[in-house]
């Protein structure tokens, strides 16, 4: 049910009037550690190195030699190797900290196999999600000692450094004698059970969904043949590609061909024909955490975002998890940041809540907010959406306190660019009026609960053609023709241009937003209230406290497309303000409401000055 908008009872909050701001560098102030930062926290810079900087085009066809097919390498294809790497993302680290970023996630940095698909439909593991070495970087990036360079200067400046890792899958090597590489029918565990290729004396085979006592080495010792549905078969010049070496042997995998997403099959299948690993096999969890605990411990990371969370049993999650953490406390990294990728397409957060709860993940990327964003500013809905957004918080795993570590993001690389969103939502939308939402909705994800995400090139303008490849832009000169005829917004440049424009309208916006937010811990870990809301666009407001004084601030948005007023509350106590972006009246209307006026697209951020003795 929808509900209306009425007036929210105002909180008596003790507040304080000269509160000072925080400090708004990066680097970690004296006699403290940027390791200290909490998760919520971090601005965040989401990036595919291949598509960043390329700093040492010598390694532009990785270890290989030949042609594309070969390589991997072909800049003017937006499916292949266009040639960013580690170097070339040191190199601009002066960019993302002048953009206000304190943390950079990047793709899977490890070695993919260079090219797989059927003939005709072949593309490149540039992304890094088709992993055959979990052990070191793709060549094709540079080497491991690159990759700890670029981890220390990153840290030296006081930003962290989340790896993008994998679990569920590896490469797509292994092959099943019947059928075609076109596609495998999935094949269930009640068509094909595990029993009739393994067991002693008829004795049944259990995959771990019945209970603890089953998910034993002992239990699995007894299936020894891996064609439980499929006859896995793998090509002899890829026998021993996979490294480390036990994810080799087909025994450790699903083998039950291509995944559907949806019931069963969303954890036992394929994913687009990847090599969907058998998580449940004791021999899996323990090879996966040797594997990332040596990256931790090796190069000092700060977190990991987890690719396809949704598409691994939760049992897996419930060791995993406490491994990572423990690794990162015995190394000196307290508040190390694991966050899941549950992709689900609507503004109700319940469905991805159940991870914190059931999976154990501190924290899941926020595709709930997401939604809300585009439902809101994108397509013209009421800004209720907001609000049951949030009340749906409680339902996290610790609650409205653990939604604030919840990375939030506008697009990213899978579902397209928030530009292509607006696009698709409103045919005929112009230029300018895309920039303004654009702005909107950076202002929104700056100010609002969560640990926001900036999805790299958004800083720039750029204005994708689709989801997956086609919003992958190359922030170096592209020679790619189809990202080259884009029309970028809020610059005459195209993305055949280097694209590092620090005046740009969207890279000074999210900057100054950026500023603002470290300078107050009420934007970064402070609790949040909706204040206001609607059944139409209009006026959305909410209410940041500071964690340490009880400060309040008010954050008002205005998603319609014409100026609007709206009398907010807030605490009683509440008597002046002082204007941190935008326009923010002088004082109160009446103790517990304010009168804001903002244009079409505007917002305003404002700090209690004054409160009543």
């Amino acid at each position: 049910m929808i509900r209306q908008s009425l007036p929210l009872i105002a909180l008596a909050i003790a507040a304080c009037a000269n509160a000072q701001p925080a400090p708004v560098s990066t680097a970690p102030t004296e006699g403290t550690s940027f390791r200290e930062r909490l998760p919520s926290e971090e601005i965040v810079y989401f990036v595919l190195p291949d598509r960043f900087e390329n700093g040492d085009p010598s390694n532009d066809l990785g270890n290989f030699s030949g042609g594309p097919m070969e390589t991997g390498f072909d800049p003017a294809h937006k499916g292949f190797f266009h040639g960013g790497d580690l170097k070339g993302l040191t190199e601009r680290l002066d960019y993302l900290e002048n953009l206000g970023v304190t943390a950079i996630w990047f793709a899977p940095i490890f070695q993919n196999k260079p090219v797989q698909g059927t003939p005709g439909n072949e593309s490149a593991g540039y992304h890094g999600y088709w992993v055959t070495d979990f052990t070191r970087p793709d060549s094709h990036f540079g080497s491991r000692d690159e990759f700890k360079a670029f981890v220390d200067a990153a840290h030296a400046r006081g930003m962290k450094v989340y790896m993008d890792i994998i679990t569920n899958h590896t490469a797509d090597v292994i092959l099943y004698l019947e059928g075609d590489e076109s596609g495998y029918t999935y094949r269930s565990k009640g068509d094909f059970p595990y029993s009739r290729k393994g067991g002693v004396n008829g004795e049944p085979i259990n995959d771990g969904f019945l209970g603890d006592e089953v998910r034993t080495a002992e239990n699995f010792a007894k299936l020894t043949d891996p064609a439980y549905a499929y006859t896995p078969t793998v090509p002899k010049a890829e026998a021993d590609v996979k490294v480390p070496a036990w994810l080799n042997d087909p025994i450790y995998y699903h083998n039950r061909g291509d995944t559907t997403f949806s019931g069963e099959s969303s954890r036992q299948g394929d994913f687009v024909g990847l090599d969907d690993l058998f998580t449940e096999h004791p021999r899996v969890v323990e090879g996966m955490i040797e594997i990332y605990s040596a990256w931790i411990r090796d190069t000092g990371v700060d977190g990991f975002r987890v690719d396809t969370a949704r598409h691994v049993n939760p049992e897996f999650w419930q060791a995993f998890v406490p491994a990572m953490l423990e690794t990162a406390r015995e190394n000196g990294i307290p508040n190390f940041h694991i966050f899941g990728e549950v992709y689900r397409d609507n503004h109700d957060n319940g469905y991805i809540a159940q991870y914190t709860r059931r999976d154990g993940f501190p924290a899941v990327l926020d595709f709930a907010f997401q939604q809300a964003i585009r439902e809101t500013v994108s397509q013209k809905k009421g800004t209720y959406i907001l609000n049951e957004l949030f009340d749906g918080d409680v339902l996290y795993e610790g609650g409205e306190e653990a939604a604030l570590t919840m990375p939030t993001f506008l697009g990213n690389h899978d579902m397209g660019r928030f530009t292509t969103i607006l696009r698709w939502d409103n045919e005929e939308i112009s230029s300018a009026e895309m920039l303004a939402r654009t702005k909107l909705a950076h202002a929104m994800l700056l100010a609002l609960r969560g640990s926001p995400v900036v999805y790299y090139g958004s800083e720039q303008g750029f204005v994708g053609d689709g989801n997956d490849q086609a919003a992958r832009e190359d922030m170096f000169p592209s020679l790619t023709d189809s990202y080259n005829d884009n029309q970028l917004i809020g610059t005459d440049a195209t993305t055949a241009d280097s694209n590092f424009d620090e005046s740009h309208p969207l890279f000074r916006l999210i900057a100054e937003l950026s500023a603002v937010r470290r300078a107050h811990p009420a934007l970064l870990r402070g609790r949040q209230i909706v204040r206001h809301y609607g059944q139409e666009p209009g006026v959305f407001a909410v209410s940041r406290f500071d964690p340490e004084n009880g400060g309040e601030y008010l954050a008002v948005f205005n998603t319609s497309d014409a100026a609007q007023t709206a009398n907010v509350t807030l605490g009683y106590d509440a008597r002046s303000f002082e204007a941190l972006a935008g326009s923010c009246p002088a004082a109160v209307s009446a103790p517990g409401s304010a009168a804001f006026s903002l244009p079409a697209f505007g917002w305003a951020i404002c700090r209690v000055s004054e409160t009543a003795e």
